[in-house]
């Protein structure tokens, strides 16, 4: 039996802090389980807390924050992309389905996935990641993304030119080739010229989608084009690492309209590999999850491990979304649940009295005072521990 794992972060996270953990999560189980494939499922950028106003309600707060650098959002998702490649494909997918029209033609989704996973680099995107000594590293990419669940749900929302998905498409591919290589020992080329191989393989495949195929790929290095594609990434104000907002607004924004988080980490359980799925979920995200799997029977899961979680003290408190006690856990919640607390980190709680038979606590001691103790279980040996002897 083949099985994976879908990491779910906490309360707080953003798109820097999210990429040490990550890695530091695949490390450790890469140790333990080299065999088991690792997921991560971040949430911090589409569904957590951000100041519409930019700080207007707080006292003080404008006047008080400066700006960061252009250019660190779109660095750090770039950071989430390489260890996630399908992440923006899984985004879009989490849109309403486009619904087609009666005409007699293809509609606009199957047209695209038809495009899309039949697309063969020009001679002129090929030299140019062959310049970089990319060209195998780009052909397994491709099929890696073209296969990947993430494309087809995502194929689902795009509307008649689907520039937002091909532009996934593209940064999708660019991720896995940077990562592919990386991993096979090769240097990483910098930043701009990152940028330059999506721009040619962007408009390559904007292009397409207009009939052109990939005649115009030398455009791809005017000004005008190179701003195009910088436009169309996503950004956000500059202070949503401020502690205020990510750590407080998250939990705030998750009781008042939770359904965006427990939808994103649905879809990501459902692309992740294999027969069986163990999720671990730190913080918020174990409430979370905790209200999924009451709300909707998950196959694959048969196993969560909170970690520092917040779900038994809500559910105990009256505050659980799905479920006000003395209503039980329903028969097709994960009957095997592993729930790591510390009993210096203020936000952790015991969950076996409150929820019996289904799940289990086991204290750990991260060795540091409250708040510190709610982020030190990563690089606990304890945990680690009991998450190996758990899984096996």
């Amino acid at each position: 039996m083949q099985r994976s794992v879908v990491f779910v972060h906490g309360t707080g996270v953003r798109e820097r802090s999210y990429d040490k953990t990550l890695s530091t999560v695949r490390s450790a189980l890469k140790e333990l389980r080299p065999e088991v494939g690792v997921r991560g499922c971040f949430w911090g950028r589409e569904a957590g807390a951000r100041l519409a106003l930019d700080g207007a309600s707080i006292p003080g707060y404008t006047e008080s924050r400066g700006g960061r650098k252009k250019d660190d959002e779109d660095i750090a998702i770039w950071g989430v992309l390489y260890r996630d490649p399908g992440y923006e494909l899984r985004l879009l997918g989490l849109r309403p389905a486009v619904v087609s029209g009666m005409g007699r033609g293809q509609s606009p989704a199957l047209k695209l996935l038809g495009e899309l996973t039949g697309y063969v680099p020009s001679a002129q995107v090929r030299a140019a990641f062959t310049a970089h000594d990319l060209d195998d590293a780009l052909d397994h990419a491709l099929l890696e993304v073209a296969a990947s669940p993430e494309l087809r749900d995502a194929a689902a929302t795009a509307d008649e030119g689907g520039y937002e998905h091909r532009h996934a498409f593209a940064r999708a591919v660019v991720a896995a080739t940077l990562a592919y290589a990386v991993d096979g020992g090769a240097d990483a080329p910098d930043g701009l010229q990152r940028d330059t191989l999506l721009s040619l393989l962007s408009a390559e495949l904007h292009t397409q989608g207009r009939g052109l195929g990939g005649t115009v790929a030398k455009a791809a290095s005017t000004p005008a084009l190179l701003a195009l594609t910088w436009h169309a990434r996503r950004r956000r104000g500059a202070h949503d690492d401020d502690l205020l907002v990510p750590a407080v607004g998250d939990i705030l924004r998750y009781q008042a309209r939770g359904q965006a988080l427990r939808r994103l980490i649905k879809r990501t359980v459902d692309h992740a590999p294999g027969d069986a799925v163990t999720v671990i979920a730190h913080s918020l995200g174990g409430v979370a999850c905790v209200d999924l799997m009451v709300e909707e029977r998950i196959d694959r899961v048969d196993q969560l491990i909170t970690v520092g979680s917040q779900a038994p003290f809500f559910y105990e408190a009256g505050a659980l979304i799905s479920l006000e006690h003395p209503q039980r856990l329903p028969a097709h919640f994960p009957r095997r649940w592993l729930n790591l607390y510390d009993p210096r980190d203020l936000l952790s709680f015991r969950a076996a009295q409150v929820f019996p038979v289904v799940a289990t606590d086991h204290e750990v001691d991260n060795h540091q005072p409250f708040p510190f103790a709610h982020s030190a279980y990563w690089d606990n040996r304890e945990v680690w521990g009991a998450i190996g002897a758990w899984l096996g």
